[in-house]
C-alpha cells in the first residue's frame, strides 16, 4: 500500500483538511476479487465504501482462492482479501500468520461457508418431523425418483466435486440404498440446479447436495437436514473425502470458515476506522443468497450488485459505520 501525501494548502478549509486527512490514513488499497459471485460483490462494495466512505483510493484485482491467499501469506499483497475461505489452505494462512504478513478480521460470512443434503423449504414446512438425514431417509416418497418413482432419489453434484466424493460416502454411510433411495448423478452443476428449479416449479419432493451461498438458494428457498450426528474431523479425513474407501461411517459437513483477510502492512499504516469497519461488515448467508438472485436475474455486475445492495438495505450497512461516513455513502449512490 502506498500513502498518499497529507500535505496541502490551507485554503481548502477545514472539510477538505479532514477528506485529505482520511485520504492520508487510508491511500491506495488492493482489493482482492475471487472468482464467485459473492466474493465479487463484495469486493466492490468494499471498494465503494472505502473510496466513498473514508476518501481511498481502492482498486480491485481478480484473484483466485490460492494464488491470492499464497500471495498475502507471502508478500503481502494485496491488501484486503474481502472473502478468504482459509480452511481450503490452513497450513498456508498459518505461516503467513505467525511471520507477520496477514491478519484475520472478522468475518464477512459469520453463517461459513454451508454444505450438505437440501430439502425445499416448502417440503420442511409441510413435514416439521423432517429436521436430520435419518428422518428423510424414512420418507422415500416424499423425494420420488423421476426415473422409478416407486424409491427415493438423492441428488449428486456432477464428477469432480469434492461435494460429490462426500455425497456418495455419505449415501454409503447411512444405508440410503436399503432405506429405498437411488443416487442420482446430475451430470453437471446445469444439471443440478435444474434439478432444483423443476422440483420447486412443481412443488415435489427433492433432497440432495447443495451449498451456501448461492444465487440459487436465493431464488429456491431451501432447508438444510442436519446430519443427526456430530462432526468427527477424523473421519472425515479418513473415509468421508476419499472416494475409493470402504468404510464410511455417517458424519456431519463442516461449516467452512470465511474470514476477511488483511496485509499487516496495510493494517498498521491504514486509519483505525477502515479496520473497524472491515471487522464489523458482515452479513448473513440469505442476504447474500437474496442479493445473488437479483444479480443473476438482472444479469448485474459485481459493482451493480454493491449498489443495489446499498439502496436496497441501508438497515444493514449503515450499522457498519459511522453516521458521517453512512452520509458520504449515500450522496455518492
Amino acid at each position: 500500500m502506498k500513502n498518499l501525501l497529507a500535505s496541502t494548502c490551507l485554503v481548502f478549509g477545514l472539510f477538505g483538511g479532514a477528506s485529505l486527512s482520511n485520504a492520508a490514513e487510508c491511500g491506495s488499497v488492493t482489493i482482492a476479487s475471487m472468482n464467485w459471485q459473492s466474493a465479487e460483490v463484495l469486493s466492490n462494495l468494499d471498494k465503494f465504501i472505502l473510496n466513498e466512505g473514508y476518501g481511498c483510493s481502492a482498486e480491485i484485482t481478480i484473484g483466485d482462492t490460492v494464488p491470492t491467499i499464497t500471495s498475502m501469506a507471502e508478500k503481502g499483497q494485496p491488501d484486503i482479501a474481502p472473502e478468504a475461505w482459509i480452511d481450503l489452505l490452513p497450513d498456508v494462512v498459518k505461516k503467513g500468520t505467525e511471520e507477520g504478513r496477514i491478519v484475520q478480521v472478522g468475518s464477512p460470512l459469520p453463517d461459513g461457508g454451508v454444505q450438505g443434503w437440501w430439502i425445499p423449504k416448502y417440503l420442511a414446512d409441510a413435514h416439521p418431523e423432517i429436521k436430520t438425514i435419518p428422518d428423510m431417509l424414512k420418507h422415500p416418497e416424499l423425494f420420488p425418483d423421476p426415473e422409478d418413482p416407486a424409491r427415493g432419489a438423492i441428488f449428486n453434484g456432477p464428477q469432480g466435486w469434492g461435494g460429490t466424493v462426500v455425497t456418495s460416502q455419505l449415501y454409503r454411510a447411512f444405508d440410503a440404498e436399503k432405506a429405498g433411495f437411488a443416487l442420482v448423478d446430475t451430470g453437471s452443476a446445469a444439471g443440478l440446479d435444474g434439478s432444483i428449479a423443476k422440483a420447486y416449479e412443481r412443488k415435489q419432493g427433492w433432497v440432495g447436495y447443495y451449498w451456501a451461498p448461492t444465487a440459487l438458494l436465493g431464488k429456491y428457498p431451501m432447508v438444510k437436514l442436519d446430519a443427526g450426528v456430530p462432526y468427527d474431523a477424523a473421519e472425515w479425513k479418513r473415509c468421508n473425502t476419499v472416494a475409493d474407501c470402504p468404510d464410511p461411517k455417517p458424519n456431519a459437513w463442516p461449516i467452512d470458515t470465511v474470514v476477511t483477510l488483511v496485509a499487516k502492512s496495510f493494517s498498521e499504516e491504514v486509519g483505525p476506522e477502515v479496520m473497524e469497519y472491515l471487522e464489523k461488515r458482515s452479513w448473513s448467508n440469505d442476504t447474500v443468497n437474496q442479493l445473488m438472485a437479483w444479480m443473476t436475474d438482472n444479469q448485474a455486475t459485481g459493482e451493480e450488485g454493491a449498489k443495489h445492495f446499498l439502496e436496497e438495505n441501508e438497515d444493514i450497512w449503515t450499522k457498519w459505520v459511522s453516521p458521517e461516513v453512512a452520509e458520504k455513502v449515500r450522496a455518492a449512490l
